[in-house]
């Protein structure tokens, strides 16, 4: 990074005579980073510190330009800088814990950051989801869903919040629950893959096969070349006995994924009834015009 700014303090060079002041390299960066120029608003942003470094802004905006540039750990000392000198900002705590939770996986951090920001913001809707998501990738279910409710509170017909809130509750051992959770998700959005999945899943494990077929189906009509939603689909059939389905579903996870499908079919107790006909000949044929040595 030191490389880049001593090239673009070269750059900047015939403009010393201008920008002159805290003021005007802010301003200059400001313009630089409106018209795209990350790097070039990274110097101006530098410079202005070195005029005026007890200045919240410039640090702030220093830190976006790192973390647009792709540097996390310098946007993280920047945001921290600011945090110093303004630690009643909602900004800076915000999105200090945004990259130590997205970019680092430092989920410990980002809930200390969240929980600064969440002082000045009590109600705010996106502090309260990203500490649910901290705590349930901590596997810490119940703060997680405690702060899922108070951000479900805010908005109570948002679909992320109750997607997670299912994963954190299917996750924590309590798969009816769940299904609580992920009907409200579909609710907000019912066309979506993902809650179909996660619902035919946990209704899979409870051997409730043909609401767990009818899950699938409507997963499939989201994303039809899923080949895991499809192989799941022929498990249920076949625990049901529909062979002939079981069969159909089974060809397309192989038409989409025969390296993992067919091997684990071949594997897999409750297609054992199917090991004996005749398209499971179909289907190792198929495998193996699909297979690459």
């Amino acid at each position: 990074m030191d490389n880049l700014l001593t090239a673009k303090r070269t750059t900047y060079r015939p403009l010393e005579c201008r920008p002159d002041s805290y003021q005007g390299w802010y301003q200059q960066g400001n313009i630089r980073w409106q018209s795209g120029h990350i790097d070039e608003a990274l110097l101006c942003f530098s410079r202005a510190i070195e005029y005026h470094p007890g200045d919240y802004w410039a640090w702030y905006k220093q830190a976006m330009a790192y973390e647009k540039l792709g540097l996390p750990h310098e946007a993280i000392d920047s945001y921290a800088r600011a945090c110093d000198i303004s630690p009643e900002n909602y900004w800076s705590w915000y999105d200090q814990g945004c990259l130590y939770m997205e970019k680092l996986a430092n989920y410990d951090q980002a809930i200390a950051c969240f929980e600064e920001a969440i002082k000045a913001h009590p109600e705010d809707y996106w502090c309260n989801y990203r500490l649910g998501e901290c705590w349930r990738l901590l596997g810490r279910y119940s703060r997680a869903i405690a702060h899922y409710d108070q951000a479900l509170e805010l908005r109570p017909h948002d679909y992320w919040c109750w997607y997670r809130r299912g994963d954190a509750l299917r996750e924590w051992g309590q798969p009816e629950v769940a299904l609580t959770s992920y009907d409200r998700a579909l609710e907000a959005k019912s066309s979506d893959f993902w809650a179909w999945y996660q619902r035919g899943r946990i209704l899979e494990e409870l051997e409730q096969y043909n609401d767990a077929i009818e899950c699938f189906e409507q997963a499939l009509v989201d994303i039809p070349a899923d080949a895991d939603t499809w192989y799941e689909q022929a498990y249920c059939f076949a625990k049901i006995g529909d062979f002939h389905e079981a069969f159909n579903s089974l060809e397309a996870a192989i038409q989409l994924d025969p390296e993992v499908f067919f091997p684990q079919a071949e594997d897999e107790i409750c297609f054992a009834p199917l090991w004996k006909m005749s398209r499971w000949d179909d289907l190792n044929d198929l495998y193996d015009a699909l297979h690459i040595d």
